[in-house]
Order: C-alpha cells, then sequence, then structure tokens
C-alpha cells in the first residue's frame, strides 16, 4: 500500500510532470508472472523511473549502503529507497552474495519482477560493460524470462556525483523477453552462466546501441583517478 501511495500520489507525478518520461516496448512486460528486468545502469536515477514507467510493481536490488546511513540524510535516502521497492543486498561477495540471490529468488518466487543491473555497478563512462553471471544463475534457477531494458539520457539528469538532478527529459527502451529454457537446470555449469550473461548483454547493446567493452565496470572505475577534493 506504501508503495502503491508514493507511486501514484506522493512521488510519482511530481517525477512526471518534471521529467516527463518517454518509454517504448512497454507491452513486452507480462502483465502475470515473474520475469527478470535487465537494465543498463548509467545513473542512480534509473532506479526511479523505470518502476516509475511500468503498470506492475517491480523490485531492484540495491547496495546496503543506501539503507544504513546516519543522520537526516541517511534517514531520507533510506525512506526514499524502501518508498520505491529497493531491497538491500551486501555486495562485498562470497556467502553475501549467496544471499543477494536467494533475496531476489524470493521476489521471482512470489511472481513479481526484479529489477537487476547485470553490469554491477553504474558505468563510469556511458559505455556498456561485461556483466556479472549473478543474473544468469538467478534466471535459470527461477525459470523466467530475462528483459533487456535501456536507459537513455538518465545520466545527463542526474551524473555520478550529482546530488540534485537537472531537469532532463529522459527515457527507457524495453526489448523483447530472453527466453533461456533450454539450460533448465544447467544454473551450475560456469559456461553456461557466462554464455547467458553474455547473450543478455549482447541484446542490451543492440537495443541502445553504446559502445560496448568486454571488461567489468568495476576494474574500469578502480583505475580511475581519484576526485580531487
Amino acid at each position: 500500500m506504501f508503495y502503491w501511495l508514493m507511486k501514484y500520489v506522493v512521488i510519482g507525478p511530481l517525477v512526471k510532470a518534471i521529467f516527463r518520461p518517454w518509454i517504448v516496448g512497454r507491452d513486452n512486460i507480462p502483465t502475470t508472472g515473474a520475469a527478470i528486468l535487465a537494465s543498463n545502469h548509467l545513473s542512480f536515477a534509473d532506479s526511479i523511473f523505470l518502476p516509475l514507467m511500468l503498470d506492475r510493481r517491480m523490485s531492484f536490488l540495491a547496495k546496503s549502503d543506501y539503507f544504513t546511513g546516519r543522520g537526516i540524510k541517511g534517514w531520507a535516502t533510506k525512506f526514499f529507497m524502501s518508498a520505491t521497492g529497493q531491497l538491500p543486498i551486501d555486495r562485498s561477495g562470497g556467502k553475501a552474495s549467496e544471499a543477494s540471490l536467494n533475496t531476489g529468488l524470493q521476489v521471482l518466487g512470489r511472481g513479481d519482477l526484479l529489477g537487476i543491473y547485470p553490469e554491477g555497478t553504474r558505468s563510469p563512462d556511458g559505455r556498456l560493460y561485461r556483466g556479472r553471471t549473478g543474473i544468469a544463475r538467478m534466471a535459470l534457477e527461477a525459470r523466467v524470462p530475462v528483459i533487456p531494458v535501456v536507459m537513455i539520457d538518465t545520466d545527463t539528469a542526474m551524473p555520478i556525483g550529482r546530488r540534485m538532478p537537472r531537469v532532463v527529459r529522459v527515457g527507457m527502451v524495453i526489448g523483447e523477453p530472453l527466453d533461456f529454457s533450454r539450460y533448465a537446470g544447467m544454473e551450475n555449469d560456469r559456461y553456461i552462466l557466462r554464455s547467458v550473461t553474455d547473450e543478455i548483454m549482447v541484446a542490451l547493446q543492440r537495443l541502445g546501441a553504446q559502445r560496448y567493452d568486454d571488461v567489468y565496470a568495476s576494474s574500469v572505475k578502480d583505475r580511475m583517478p581519484a576526485p580531487v577534493r
């Protein structure tokens, strides 16, 4: 109830009026049943605009840092993330990754929509980077389709490091669902997981025409110089 109140009464109408977001391919979202929405990741704002433009409820797996801040800012961030359907996950790897997988599977097990950023982090420069195989494992274990989604101009509206967004019209293009049922029962085969993940990234690249670099975005970020303060 709280989610729908935020979406249709409190936050949603205001955001739509200011940014006038557009969407193409909405009909590719199933009206019922679980599915994974695999999106490129240009901005923090991606997790706001995509759920706002869908008729069905969806949840994103968001890094737990957004839910653990202190003070007024920390409380406001936690409130906003919860109101927009975000679920906290620990991205430190190991057992944390397994817990993240289980969180996603619970969402899919309820027959809901789950949003995932296959790149694992925001693109530092607008390019599309190599996908992490967690999305493939989740899709195969849950036996659900993966729907590619391309966000457009959200990095212009709210680039990394900016606290207040620019008023820029943003959009999203939703592609046709990808069916991986041919790999049923093979979710523990790392070669299959890599193949499925790469197929998802190819679909995203073709849908959005982003330049693709076959390296992890996190590795690119690690090599970038620290910002001057």
